[in-house]
């Protein structure tokens, strides 16, 4: 597969939001397109310190331990029914190599536009730098600007999007997403045993598999209110890793019909189930609805890693998640399903809804 390839020319070309961003006052409207009134309309939770409202800490290091990984296997698999969402910490990532991704990311967005441009997107391909899932000229628009790679397998690569201002980002890149994909790979061990799948099989569908990282650089915005970092959605494939880059907060997950805001824990992966592995688990495990909002006054800079099966894996419901319960999703291989999602719009879980039985 053409890895991020898409049929004619899509995605539709936009302008840099950065750009965009640095030509406004405070006093200046924003362009219709970007204008999102629901923003504004959709509640957004207040955090009151309950209990119910901790977001789940999952601490690696424990999963790996023989004495306590019982226990901490058993909170994982609470945290993926019931929230689809949870923090890890203790992950094992080099502070070292996050370090390193994080300067490179900051230091790429300060280029002038005509040398970020030298990674831009090409028609029908995702890859490079630019926006995602703008699939029409009259959609609204997303207050971001994004990088976007395929980092696994490697022989998918496509070296020439990868920026080599500043000299040091592929290294930092190739660094980074290695060790992010060990760290996934054996998370979804943990979980796929959770649900009684064989260790052999999850293994079977993670060989190579896919792992696309997407950078994100959400430029202030003078009405921040009225426009979204990042329409609602859920991510695509099994798992994703999100680092946050800087100290601006953005992150939101719809629960209870709320709006919840995240405050990542310093150092800790933001980790959240996709809608392949809510298939393969015919629902037991919960896909999580999340958003981006901006900032009046600061960038906020995140790092998004999407780890999924190998292209010729069948994404559907396993066999063993449907002996007492009929399968509720589609099934297809993952090369299609991807297809299918490159080609949409974000739009909450409309996608994962298009792959239920019953439509």
């Amino acid at each position: 597969m053409a890895t991020g390839k898409l049929i004619g020319s899509l995605p539709v070309e936009v302008e840099s939001v950065q750009a965009l961003a640095a030509s406004l006052t405070t006093s200046d409207h924003i362009p219709t397109r970007y204008s999102r009134p629901e923003a504004e309309s959709e509640p957004v939770m207040i955090i009151t310190g309950d209990a119910e409202d901790d977001i789940p800490v999952i601490d690696f290091h424990k999963l790996l331990d023989p004495e306590l990984s019982d226990a901490e296997s058993s909170k994982l698999d609470l945290a993926c029914q019931n929230w689809g969402f949870f923090q890890l910490i203790n992950h094992g990532v080099s502070e070292e190599v996050i370090q390193k991704m994080m300067l490179v990311i900051e230091e790429f967005f300060k280029l002038p536009l005509d040398e970020k441009m030298l990674v831009k997107q090409r028609p029908g391909q995702l890859e490079g730098y630019g926006q995602m899932f703008v699939i029409s000229e009259e959609q609204k628009l997303d207050w971001a600007d994004i990088l976007y790679f395929c980092t696994s397998p490697l022989h998918l690569r496509k070296n020439g999007f990868w920026p080599t201002k500043p000299s040091t980002f592929r290294d930092a890149l190739d660094k980074y997403s290695m060790e992010v994909k060990k760290l996934s790979n054996c998370l979804l061990g943990f979980m796929a045993k959770n649900l009684g799948l064989a260790p052999a099989e999850m293994a079977r569908m993670l060989e190579n598999g896919t792992q696309y990282v997407r950078i994100n650089c959400y430029p202030p915005c003078p009405e921040d209110k009225k426009v979204l970092g990042v329409s609602p959605h859920s991510d695509a494939s099994f798992l994703t890793l999100l680092l946050q880059v800087n100290d601006v907060q953005g992150l939101q997950i719809r629960r209870n019909d709320k709006w919840f805001p995240v405050k990542p824990l310093p150092g800790a992966f933001v980790a959240n189930i996709a809608d392949a592995f809510e298939i393969l688990s015919n629902g037991k495990y919960k896909s999580i609805e999340h958003r981006a909002v901006t900032n009046t006054e600061k960038e906020r800079f995140s790092i998004a890693a999407f780890h999924g099966p190998n292209f010729n894996a069948i994404i559907g419901p396993h066999s063993e998640f449907v002996l007492e319960d009929e399968p509720l999703y589609k099934s297809l291989d993952y090369e299609s399903y991807m297809k299918l999602r490159y080609a949409s719009k974000l739009d909450g879980k409309n996608f994962l809804g298009r792959m239920k039985l019953n439509n």
